[in-house]
């Protein structure tokens, strides 16, 4: 069976192309262009179609956490971000019992196929190898140094669904195991880190290529010691925000997207349980979590993760920096798939790519979202 997508403004090619349809195929982009036809249409009705949006960073939503480690929570997770035209994403574990980390791994590994909205694509470890001084809404008692044993004791029966970790380059251990994870493929990122400069440039030559929610729980800029935010600023590696204007203000934002440029600066939510929910009281890492106003914080003020959602963030950059709205959705779309190299088959619009596709208005509501070619969102 082939669907055809009419009457759509295409997010195509850096630009926004009026008058061609799209057309899918066994779960890809077969065709786009004048003249298609298809056994089911879908009529855009004046509306952009969109590459889905890939969260390389997020934890939980809908009163769900990755740590919860069952199916029920990460199929909860992937329906409710696909509200939001998340069509993939990487649930993300914390600094918490070795246990719980170790089941959260086995469970996505285990149940990653059977999810019913956004697909996952692997996991993102966000700890437990970070620094103490940075350690933000993290569990300082569960922090484990950072060594080849210590992974394998956490994810090594599972090691194929790791994508991503996050670590403190300046821990010692550290640089062997970031080598180690290179090695099997795996992007490392810094982040959770009280790292110098040339600290992060050691990191960086033994195999970092990202940045972990930059400007939150990191060594900040000094004109003397420009600690791990200089490093960031100076190096060749990507670097992901949290662009809800909480996190980071949106001069700071500004000034990093001129700094690394639009390229190479990816958005996330780093999305907790409390994420499309009221405000109230909820749990991340076993540790409470007030959200007022749409802010996480733990009872002594310190941020607990996000409410963000990803079209939110788009829609925060379009309106607070000089992005177009291809350049905004590109950081929360291609950008995010370059970061884990899946870039050649998510991220765009594209013939040949996977059909993760959104339809969403001029205010970046969203109104399908479309996983490998089927609809699992539709608003009603």
């Amino acid at each position: 069976m082939s669907t055809l997508i009419i009457n759509g403004r295409l997010l195509l090619d850096n630009n926004i192309v009026d008058g061609k349809d799209l057309l899918i195929e066994d779960n890809k982009i077969a065709a786009i262009g004048k003249g298609l036809s298809g056994d089911n249409v879908i009529d855009a009705d004046g509306n952009y179609v969109s590459p889905g949006f890939i969260d390389i960073h997020i934890h939980g939503s809908a009163g769900f956490d990755t740590m919860d480690g069952t199916f029920d929570a990460i199929n909860a997770i992937s329906k409710s971000i696909a509200k939001r035209g998340t069509t993939s994403f990487l649930p993300t574990t914390m600094t918490e019992d070795k246990n719980k980390i170790k089941n959260a791994i086995k469970n996505v590994y285990e149940n990653k196929n059977r999810v019913e909205g956004a697909e996952i694509l692997g996991i993102h470890m966000e700890g437990p190898f970070i620094n103490p001084k940075q350690k933000g809404a993290q569990d300082e008692k569960f922090i484990l140094k950072p060594t080849i044993d210590n992974f394998f004791e956490l994810g090594g029966d599972y090691i194929d669904i790791v994508k991503l970790v996050t670590i403190a380059p300046e821990i010692d251990g550290s640089l062997e195991l970031i080598k180690f994870l290179k090695e099997k493929g795996i992007i490392v990122s810094v982040g959770h880190t009280d790292s110098t400069y040339d600290e992060v440039v050691a990191g960086f030559k033994a195999g970092i290529t990202h940045a972990t929610h930059v400007f939150n729980a990191m060594r900040g800029f000094h004109h003397r010691e420009v600690g791990t935010l200089g490093a960031i600023f100076d190096l060749d590696i990507s670097a992901e925000l949290i662009a809800d204007g909480i996190h980071s203000v949106f001069p700071a934002i500004r000034t990093l997207l001129k700094l690394k440029g639009k390229d190479n600066t990816n958005l996330i939510t780093d999305a907790m349980m409390a994420a499309n929910l009221s405000d109230g009281v909820y749990q991340l890492g076993g540790q409470d979590v007030y959200v007022k106003s749409g802010a996480a914080r733990l009872k002594s003020g310190v941020l607990a993760g996000s409410t963000l959602t990803l079209d939110k963030a788009v829609k925060n950059i379009l309106t607070n920096t000089d992005l177009s709205l291809y350049e905004s959705v590109a950081l929360a779309s291609y950008n995010s798939a370059k970061v884990i190299g899946v870039q050649d088959r998510k991220g765009l619009i594209k013939e040949g790519y996977d059909a993760d596709i959104i339809i969403f208005d001029d205010d970046i509501d969203i109104k399908k979202t479309i996983v490998g070619g089927k609809i699992v969102y539709e608003k009603k």
